[in-house]
Order: C-alpha cells, then sequence, then structure tokens
C-alpha cells in the first residue's frame, strides 16, 4: 500500500488532490451533521446571525477556496504549503457545494426539495474527483511497464465512453442515472437506450412529431415516478435530511 501510494499520489504530486478530496467529503459530512442538529434545536451550535443577518456557510466556504486556491497556484504540488492550501480549498469547496442549491436558486432552499440538487452535485465531484485520484490514469506515473500503460489506456477509454453515454442519459432527462452512470459502467447505457422523459432536450428534439412516442414516455415516466420516488426520497433524507413540507 506504501508504495502505490508513494509512486501513484505522492510522487506524481496528487497528494494535494488526495487532501482536498479527503477535506471535501469530510466537510459536508460534518456540515449536513451540524445543520440538523441545528434545525432540530440539538447540542451547542447555532446559526449565525450577526446583526440579524444569517450568514449562510457558503460565504466562509468562498473564502477558504479563495484562500486555498491562490495558496495551491502560489505553492505548486509539492511541500508543506500545497498541503495546507489544498485542505483549506476542499474545506471551502464542501461549504460551498452543500449550498450549491442556494447559489443556483438565489434563495433560502437548503431544507426543499430544490435542495437535494446540492447532494447530487457533491456525489458528483467526489466521484470525478476520485476517479482522477485512483492512479488508474497514468497522470504523472513514471516507469510504466507496457501492460500498466495497456490496462490504464483501456480504463481511461472506458472511462471515457462512459462519460460521452451519460451525456446521453442526461439529455434524456435522466440526471439520477446520468450522476451514477458517470463512476458505475453500464448505468448509464440503460438511460440512454430507453425512451426519454417528457420535457427533456431530446424529447423536444425528437419527439416533436412522434405523438405515439410522447404517449409512451409520459406514461413510462409516471410508472417510474410511482416505483421509485418514494425510496428515492427516503434516500436523500437520509444523507441530507428530510425537506420542510
Amino acid at each position: 500500500m506504501g508504495h502505490w501510494l508513494d509512486r501513484n499520489i505522492i510522487a506524481p504530486g496528487k497528494l494535494p488532490l488526495l487532501l482536498a478530496l479527503t477535506a471535501f467529503v469530510l466537510t459536508f459530512l460534518v456540515t449536513r451533521v451540524i445543520t440538523r442538529l441545528i434545525r432540530a434545536g440539538r447540542g451547542p451550535f447555532r446559526n449565525i446571525r450577526p446583526g440579524g443577518l444569517h450568514v449562510h456557510h457558503v460565504v466562509p466556504g468562498i473564502v477558504l477556496m479563495v484562500v486555498g486556491g491562490f495558496g495551491a497556484v502560489a505553492e505548486g504540488r509539492h511541500g508543506f504549503g500545497a498541503a495546507v492550501s489544498a485542505v483549506l480549498f476542499g474545506t471551502g469547496a464542501g461549504l460551498v457545494l452543500d449550498e450549491f442549491a442556494l447559489v443556483l436558486h438565489l434563495d433560502d432552499v437548503y431544507w426543499t426539495e430544490q435542495g437535494r440538487k446540492s447532494v447530487e452535485i457533491v456525489v458528483l465531484t467526489a466521484a470525478l474527483v476520485g476517479l482522477v485520484l485512483s492512479g488508474f490514469a497514468p497522470f504523472g506515473v513514471n516507469e510504466l511497464t507496457p501492460d500498466e500503460l495497456q490496462n490504464r489506456s483501456i480504463v481511461v477509454t472506458n472511462t471515457i465512453v462512459n462519460f460521452l453515454i451519460a451525456l446521453f442519459a442526461l439529455a434524456k432527462g435522466k440526471p439520477r442515472i446520468a450522476l451514477i452512470g458517470s463512476v458505475v459502467p453500464f448505468v448509464a447505457l440503460v438511460g440512454a437506450v430507453r425512451l426519454a422523459r417528457p420535457g427533456s432536450p431530446w424529447a423536444r428534439r425528437f419527439y416533436r412529431n412522434r405523438p405515439r412516442a410522447r404517449r409512451k414516455a409520459r406514461v413510462r415516466a409516471y410508472r417510474h415516478d410511482a416505483r421509485w420516488a418514494a425510496v428515492r426520497h427516503r434516500l436523500h433524507d437520509l444523507v441530507a435530511g428530510a425537506p420542510d413540507r
């Protein structure tokens, strides 16, 4: 494990990326725990309201991202300063993306249905950074044997193809399948080959003159939502907390 870490993470200069990803995930998890405690009125935590103004945690998150980002540019990929900058940036990114829906809607939608977008963005970000960090891609890894280079090239090619398929699923109005499919092979393929959801870019473009396809898409979307909506909501509630009703 130590040899793999040194060869694939430390030597290529990916240690700051590992630290940033770790800080990002931990910050998101800790923030969700704290916000749920505040919402329930438990523990010592309270909302920050200087002068009656509610300061959302996206604000210190932006500050940390700016400091960490400029620090990373100044320090490069090696050294103690680079590690500290990476942790600051990852922490700031976790705070910012935890309130991604608030920034998107320019409204306090943290505990609403729209606020679930923040969780999806965090998962997608962590998954994509994890793919870069995993060592499968030969970025900066020296002295690869021909077999290692071939294996890594195959994995990189499969990842790119899988990501392109996920874009098709996204165009068909299936963002969650595209989200999972961008990381897990073959999941996005299911969403890409099936009928598009009503109102999706694909349906508006290709079902415009196909009334039968539009009807089938509406029926299938209704049945799918009736079957899986409750399960999806329970999973979101477990991770992010139940939205206000």
